[in-house]
């Protein structure tokens, strides 16, 4: 998952998502299979005479790996990212997501990138307003600084909001989803709609003998959300057709869950053709330290021979001439990013190893 060869799968293309709301996603399949009719947000409430408003509200995603872990920077006791409005006094979107970041968390914000912005109509009946409720995300790429977060802020594993997304144990970590699946599949109207439930989730999770694709982040949470398999869906009144349904991952406030999910699957799209894990690794590091943490973001497990075969072919690091401490074992090299692959990363391209079967 690291290379300056070529880009691979680099074009973004709008994907329909859902009705009026469309996401940039750098690989997925073509498919009418995987539109989802469902929507999120209502706004069947909504006083036809109420006048309209905008406001405008700036959230960051804010990923760190510590220890082989994926970790994601929330506030409010894990339940929401960092965020807060649209104020005069920004001088910019990204100075005004720096300073709401900063605030909250007392974490200084490194690499950012906009994301995408969320600007459903019916996204602030949700919220409990009026008008029209725009959100502009961010990503942004740092490493945990325990020590200098606010009381109220916290680093969570990305996991434990979306627990289906981790793959390196084998695809048995999302046994319950099948049945639950199957049960959503057979409530189907139709036959055909019924046809098209099942196609949709064949693809988004890697049913039947299907290629897992470790972008679908936000296809699959969605597909969730539409089974009524996540604690969002049942707040929102989403029914449940699964007799025994699992109750998937840590939910969050408003949506700021189906944000993190388009934050991982812009971030697990990076890595096949940009190193932006130079972001998150520290001045000096061994080649299994490289190779866990780009698994951790992917979910997968990678080969070890090709993966280091793969970065020495392309000269991505230099040794540094000094030996990591020895943990039980043999002492490992340690490793430094090279000098001008960090001055050309903005415009690398990279290639993911192949990942192990």
């Amino acid at each position: 998952m690291l290379s300056r060869a070529r880009l691979v799968n680099a074009a973004a293309r709008p994907i329909h998502i859902a009705p009026g709301r469309i996401f940039n996603v750098s690989y997925i399949e073509d498919t009418p299979a995987l539109a989802s009719p469902s929507r999120y947000l209502r706004n069947e409430h909504m006083p036809e005479n109420r006048p309209s408003s905008v406001s405008a509200e700036l959230i960051a995603v804010l990923v760190a790996v510590t220890a082989g872990t994926p970790r994601v920077l929330t506030i409010a006791d894990g339940t929401s990212l960092p965020s807060g409005p649209l104020s005069p006094e920004h001088r910019s979107l990204q100075a005004g997501t720096r300073s709401w970041v900063e605030r909250q968390t007392h974490h200084p914000l490194g690499y950012v990138e906009q994301l995408y912005t969320f600007a459903d109509n019916d996204r602030n009946a949700a919220l409990g307003g009026f008008g029209r409720a725009i959100s502009i995300s961010y990503l942004a790429l740092t490493r945990e600084q325990p020590n200098a977060l606010d009381g109220g802020a916290s680093w969570r594993n990305w996991y434990d909001y979306f627990p289906w997304e981790d793959r390196r144990q084998g695809a048995e970590a999302a046994s319950p989803l099948p049945a639950a699946l199957r049960a959503w599949v057979q409530a189907g109207a139709s036959p055909v709609e019924r046809r098209a439930r099942k196609q949709r989730a064949a693809i988004a999770f890697g049913l039947e003998d299907r290629r897992w694709n470790e972008e679908l982040v936000l296809q699959r949470y969605e597909l969730l959300y539409e089974a009524g398999l996540v604690a969002e869906a049942t707040r929102d009144g989403i029914p449940c057709h699964s007799p025994a349904p699992p109750r998937l991952g840590q939910a969050m406030r408003q949506d700021h869950r189906r944000i993190l999910a388009t934050g991982i699957a812009r971030l697990r799209a990076k890595i096949t053709y940009r190193p932006v894990v130079f972001e998150l690794m520290p001045p000096q590091f061994t080649l299994l330290d490289l190779q866990r943490s780009v698994e951790a973001l992917a979910g997968q497990l990678l080969h070890k021979q090709n993966f280091r075969r793969l970065v020495e072919q392309q000269e991505l690091v230099e040794e540094t001439g000094q030996m990591a401490e020895a943990t039980g074992g043999r002492p490992a090299k340690l490793f430094r990013f090279r000098a001008d692959i960090l001055q050309e990363r903005a415009y690398a391209g990279t290639k993911p190893p192949l990942a192990r079967t």
